[in-house]
């Protein structure tokens, strides 16, 4: 027999699987989306040799860098 504590722990667990899971899902899905040709944030084309190493690339390697350091920093 089960405490509701052990249940409560279980469903707490179970929650937070789902959502790594769907967040590994949406990474691979966006992964999967092919690039763009020029940067979202400064509107310069990336080159060809980073759309290559990294075809999902939306952005010059600078201003993701850039977005990057700042994720780390919480801005």
């Amino acid at each position: 027999m089960y405490l509701a504590g052990e249940r409560a722990i279980e469903q707490a667990e179970a929650m937070v699987t789902a959502e790594r899971d769907k967040a590994i899902a949406d990474i691979r899905a966006q992964l999967a989306e092919p690039g763009a040709d020029a940067c979202e944030d400064c509107s310069e084309e990336i080159p060809k040799e980073r759309r290559a190493a990294m075809p999902s690339a939306r952005r010059c390697a600078t201003c993701e860098t850039r977005r990057e350091r700042a994720a780390k920093r919480g801005w």
